[in-house]
C-alpha cells in the first residue's frame, strides 16, 4: 500500500528538479484549466460553498476515458479549496488495515485521491461506506459470536475518485459521491490551447499552426498532446532549433508511428485485424484482444474510446464491427 502526499502550498527542496518541473506542466487553478466550462463552474460554486459553510467539500468521482485531466483537476480542487491532497491508488489498497491506516492519518478537511478507484475490492468499499457517510470508521474485532465493531470518529475529509470504468463501482458507492461528472474529449481547438499553454511552460517556441497539426492527432486526449509536444521539443533541441517546425512534427509523428488520422501501430493492428482476420463480422473483446496479443483492458479503454468518438468501429450487442469510414481506412492500410 502506498500514499503520496502533495502539499498545495510547498514542494520538498529534496525533489528532483525534473520531477518539480513535470509537476508543474499541471494547472494550478481553474484559470489554467483549459475548456471544462460546466465542471468549472460547478465546483467552483460547491467550493465557495463550503469554504463559506466551513465544511469540508461533498465527495466527487471523475469518470472518462485515460488521459482527460481527471487527476489534474483533483490537484486544482486542492489547491482552490487550500487543502492538502494525498494521492493513492485502488489497486494498492488490498486489504481493510490499508484504508483504516490512510483515513485515520487524514488531516481536518484534507483530500484523499484515488485513481483507478474500480479497482478497490468490495470489502473496502464498505469500509468506505460509514467513512463518507458520518465520518466514521467501523473495525470488526473478534470472530464469531464474540465479535464486536469497534467505531473510530475520523477527519471531516473528501475523497475524489477517478475512474475509466463507472459501471464497475457498486450502485451503494457510486451514491455517496455527491457530484459525479464525466470528462469527455477535448475538442482540437481546446487541445491546441493546451499545446500552446504548455509549450510556454516549457521554454519551447511552437506556431498555432504546428500545435494544429499536433492536436488533429493527439487523439482529443490532453495527455497525448502533451506527449507529442515533449517529444518534438526534444527532436528541436537535438536539431539545434529554437522552434517546433513543421519537418519537426512530421518526424516525431514518423518516430512515434502516428499516422494522418491520429492512429497508432496498435489502431492500425485492430482495424485491419477486423477486417481481414474476420470478415468485419463481429468480434467480441476476447478475440480481438487474442488476435492482437494484447490485453483486454488496454484494447477496451485506451483505444476503442477514440475509434468509436471518430466513427471507425461500433460496437454492437454481437462486437465490434468497423464502420464504413473505418473499411474505407482498412482498405488503405491494407493498400486494396
Amino acid at each position: 500500500m502506498d500514499v503520496e502526499t502533495e502539499s498545495t502550498t510547498s514542494l520538498s527542496t529534496n525533489t528532483p528538479v525534473e520531477e518539480v518541473f513535470e509537476r508543474s506542466l499541471r494547472p494550478k487553478n481553474f484559470s489554467e484549466v483549459i475548456g471544462r466550462v460546466l465542471e468549472k463552474e460547478n465546483l467552483k460554486i460547491m467550493i465557495d460553498s463550503a469554504k463559506k459553510r466551513k465544511k469540508a467539500l461533498d465527495h466527487i468521482l471523475f469518470y472518462g476515458p485515460p488521459g482527460l485531466g481527471k487527476t489534474s483537476f483533483a490537484h486544482v480542487i486542492a489547491n482552490e479549496f487550500g487543502s492538502n491532497i494525498y494521492v493513492t491508488n485502488g489497486s494498492l489498497i488490498t486489504k481493510v488495515s490499508d484504508i483504516a491506516s490512510i483515513l485515520t492519518a487524514q488531516e481536518e478537511h484534507s483530500i484523499l485521491f484515488i485513481d483507478e478507484i474500480h479497482r478497490l475490492k468490495p470489502q473496502i468499499e464498505e469500509v468506505l461506506y460509514p467513512a463518507m457517510e458520518d465520518n466514521m470508521l467501523d473495525i470488526l474485532i473478534g470472530k464469531g459470536s464474540s465479535a464486536k465493531t469497534l467505531r473510530i470518529e475520523l477527519p471531516k475529509i473528501t475523497i475524489i475518485g477517478a475512474t475509466t470504468k463507472l459501471a464497475m463501482l457498486s450502485m451503494p458507492f457510486r451514491e455517496r459521491f455527491g457530484l459525479i461528472m464525466r470528462l469527455d474529449f477535448y475538442s482540437i481547438d481546446e487541445l491546441v490551447e493546451i499545446i500552446m499553454q504548455k509549450a510556454d511552460m516549457l521554454g519551447t517556441n511552437i506556431s498555432v499552426e504546428q500545435a494544429w497539426q499536433i492536436a488533429k492527432r493527439a487523439r482529443m486526449t490532453s495527455r497525448v498532446a502533451i506527449r507529442i509536444l515533449k517529444r518534438a521539443r526534444d527532436i528541436a533541441i537535438f536539431r539545434n532549433l529554437n522552434e517546433i517546425t513543421k519537418e519537426v512534427v512530421d518526424e516525431v509523428m514518423y518516430l512515434l508511428a502516428i499516422d494522418k488520422h491520429g492512429l497508432d501501430d496498435l489502431d492500425r493492428s485492430l482495424i485491419k485485424s477486423i477486417y481481414n482476420n474476420f470478415n468485419n463480422k463481429p468480434v467480441g473483446l476476447n478475440s480481438l484482444s487474442a488476435s492482437l496479443s494484447e490485453d483486454q483492458d488496454t484494447v477496451e479503454n485506451v483505444h476503442e474510446p477514440y475509434l468509436l468518438k471518430i466513427g471507425i468501429i461500433n460496437r454492437t450487442p454481437k462486437g465490434r464491427v468497423l464502420t464504413d469510414k473505418g473499411v474505407k481506412i482498412a482498405l488503405e492500410l491494407l493498400k486494396l
